[in-house]
């Protein structure tokens, strides 16, 4: 018995000694030294065959690149495809792409970006068999395709499409009307990209002999301008077309292309529309059969349509609406018999269903009350549809199967938490993905069939390591009640928390419709900054309000026309609710967001002025009015509809009901969320005679990275809370 004993106070005596030994988080350790960063799996691509996958690798030694080939059962290299130390002309390439049946590689290089998804480069044919280059293009083009039997590679270059003949080395341009800021063919305009997330705008048929395209004529939309100050002299421009809400958009057209005839004709579908949207074009099995989602401006109305380009024959073959909005649906897959699989909540849920090819509902595939987050494919041999979902609680993620008809639903994931699959082509394995808040990302390679792991990948034992040599408090999980509704919370105490005493509070959140930030998954960067500053002496918290995802398109639709009145008056509520415990100073509460969060923590200072007694603001949209028309005419209409809706809201409309302290920060080079939404704040502040701080961080974009900047950033936010919330 006296050894046991002594046994356990040697035990408590080493993990007070480990204990007493752990270091503090800082700054430099989260954005300088990536002391936390864990390890990733490389983007991979699945071969044709299922048994095997293809991965990018970096030599950091030689500089050199290598697309490597890896068997799925053993993990290990078989084979390396192209490696740029052979390549003459190429010294290393950034990322790739194969042709349909494997036999070529298309290379990128010098790749520059435009806006956050798009990208220029200089790209190059490997062919494999014969180990030879081909140069694309000698001008810096725009998202490169193979046709379907890899001969030609079809792109945009200056606003314009063309098309390779890999075997004749000859080019053809089939647009010619392209022009900067006018005329864009193939490639999406700013607001496309942003909103609806997708640069290429063509697609090639089934056999390659039609090109499908959006043309853009942007010709009546507003143009905005931001100075770049660089380190020259003198500052440059960049001026592109944003459509802020309520303003023209690009006028959209669909055309197709036919190879052998070489001519171009526009297509039309059966219906009116008026101040309309393309969000996805795809080409069905059938060579001749095009589908198209054709979307109101409101966008609670999106249509599909099926287009015989041949006969010209058009068809509607589903209509959805909603007294919201509807989302476009990235998961359309056609199958054999042209029947296709298509998600939807018209149920309250995001759910999957499957149609047969006029549109007729054959079942739906999934039902219950949660949301199918991701949709992975259908594997034909097993009739198996995969997918993820938020069955097992909204803050957690599964991976799924089901049979096609909706029967025999399986879970194929073990682990609470956050699970994500990535499937061989075959559907024979897949590799999983797991964190939760209490384990880093855990890579397995899993058996299809029934979810069981063959080996581990990659487990991050390193960074659970570094992780247990700091002070490092723990993320709880709970439900707050407010306002009627049970919100999912995390919190955050120090790990010498003291109930007797009160701490400041310090609130996240970010609060755009759909979105969540309470969830269960492994650390961000910013999560190691709530540790630090729980360990320096706060109560950190974060609620997802109304509004929020993953709960139901009710809960999620709640806020339409009215962006910031209730997502705010739950962040306002949760506040007092926190601030009435016991072990919280009511008196300092603070709140700070970024872009759509950073237009939550400025309306709740100004209207939660009794409540909040500081906010940090980061790139925060402060008018809707500022804002763009795709994103914003979905939850608010137009403000020449919604006037009351887009100002009782904003905050630069209730800036004199400042009274606590309030930072505010923008990057000027920011195309989303433009530096003159703080601007048009700075100014109604002055003239309000209200004091407040301020930082502009040159040339930077909305994300605000680069060198330094971020360690400046956060430095200057965590100076700032210590000021205004510090005991």
């Amino acid at each position: 018995m006296k050894l046991i004993k002594l046994m356990v106070m040697s035990c408590f005596l080493v993990t007070s000694f480990i204990s007493a030994q752990n270091k503090d988080i800082t700054l430099e350790d989260i954005w300088s030294k990536g002391t936390f960063r864990t390890e990733r799996l490389d983007a991979l691509h699945s071969m044709n065959n299922g048994k095997q996958y293809s991965v990018l690798n970096f030599d950091r030694a030689s500089g050199s690149t290598t697309v490597d080939v890896y068997d799925y059962s053993t993990l290990k290299k078989t084979k390396t495809l192209v490696n740029s130390t052979d390549l003459t002309d190429v010294k290393y390439f950034t990322d790739y792409s194969f042709s349909k049946d494997e036999s070529k590689i298309l290379l990128a290089t010098e790749q520059e970006s435009i806006f956050r998804r798009s990208t220029l480069g200089i790209y190059f044919v490997y062919d494999i068999a014969s180990k030879t280059l081909t140069k694309v293009s000698e001008d810096k083009i725009q998202e490169p395709t193979f046709s379907p039997d890899g001969s030609k590679i079809a792109f945009g270059l200056n606003n314009n499409l063309f098309i390779k003949d890999l075997n004749s080395g000859a080019t053809s341009q089939f647009t010619s009307d392209g022009v900067k800021n006018k005329i864009i063919n193939g490639i999406t305009d700013w607001v496309y990209e942003e909103e609806f997330g997708f640069v290429r705008a063509f697609d090639w048929n089934a056999n390659g002999t039609k090109i499908a395209f959006i043309r853009f004529d942007e010709t009546n939309v507003p143009e905005f301008s931001m100075d770049v100050y660089g380190n020259k002299l003198y500052q440059t421009q960049t001026v592109f077309k944003y459509p802020k809400a309520g303003e023209a958009n690009s006028e959209v057209s669909l055309h197709v292309f036919d190879l052998a005839s070489k001519s171009l004709t526009e297509v039309k579908v059966d219906k009116e529309y008026k101040d309309f949207y393309i969000p996805r074009i795809k080409w069905t099995n059938n060579a001749n059969v095009l589908s198209a989602q054709f979307a109101n401006r409101h966008q609670n109305e999106l249509d599909l349509w099926m287009i015989n380009t041949t006969k010209n024959l058009t068809k509607l073959v589903v209509a959805e609406n909603d007294k919201a909005y509807v989302d476009v649906t990235d998961n359309l897959t056609f199958l054999e018999d042209d029947s296709f699989i298509w998600t939807s909540e018209k149920d309250g849920y995001n759910h999957i269903y499957h149609y047969d090819k006029n549109g007729k509902l054959i079942n739906q595939i999934t039902k219950g009350n949660w949301e199918v987050t991701s949709y992975y494919g259908y594997d034909a041999k097993t009739d198996r549809i995969f997918y993820q979902s938020v069955e097992n609680g909204s803050i957690n993620r599964d991976v799924y199967a089901i049979k096609l008809d909706g029967r025999k639903k399986q879970r194929l994931s073990e682990n609470t938490g956050t699970n994500n699959a990535d499937f061989s082509a075959d559907f024979s394995y897949f590799i999983n993905t797991y964190s939760s808040v209490n384990t880093p990302p855990l890579y397995t390679l899993n058996d299809a069939k029934k979810g069981d792991v063959i080996k581990v990948i990659k487990d991050n034992s390193d960074v659970r390591t570094v992780v247990a040599g700091f002070n490092m408090p723990k993320k709880e999980f709970s439900t707050i009640n407010v306002n009627g509704n049970n919100l999912n919370m995390w919190l955050i105490k120090p790990t010498n928390f003291d109930a007797t005493k009160q701490y400041p509070l310090f609130m996240y959140q970010y609060s755009g419709p759909g979105s969540q930030q309470v969830a269960n998954q492994w650390n961000s960067a910013n999560d190691y900054w709530y540790y630090m500053l729980a360990e320096q002496g706060y109560i950190v918290a974060c609620v997802d309000g109304r509004g929020t995802g993953f709960k139901g398109a009710e809960f999620k639709k709640v806020t339409q026309n009215e962006l910031g009145k209730y997502e705010v008056e739950d962040q306002i509520e949760a506040a007092k609710l926190l601030g009435a415990r016991d072990y919280i100073n009511p008196d300092k509460i603070g709140i700070w967001g970024w872009s759509y969060g950073g237009f939550m923590s400025s309306n709740a200072l100004f209207k939660g002025n009794d409540t909040f007694s500081m906010a940090i603001a980061v790139a925060p949209v402060t008018s809707w009015r500022f804002y763009d028309s795709i994103y914003t005419e979905r939850y608010m209409t137009t403000p020449q509809e919604n006037a009351s809706g887009y100002d009782e809201n904003s905050p630069i409309n209730h800036v004199d009901k400042l009274k606590g302290d309030f930072l505010l920060i923008h990057g000027t080079g920011d195309d989303n969320v433009h530096v003159q939404n703080t601007m048009r704040m700075v100014e109604a502040l002055i003239q309000a005679n209200k004091q407040f701080e301020w930082m502009i961080y040159p040339d930077k974009n909305h994300g605000i990275y680069g060198g330094n900047t971020r360690l400046h950033l956060y430095t200057k936010m965590t100076n700032f809370i210590n000021r205004t919330l510090g005991q």
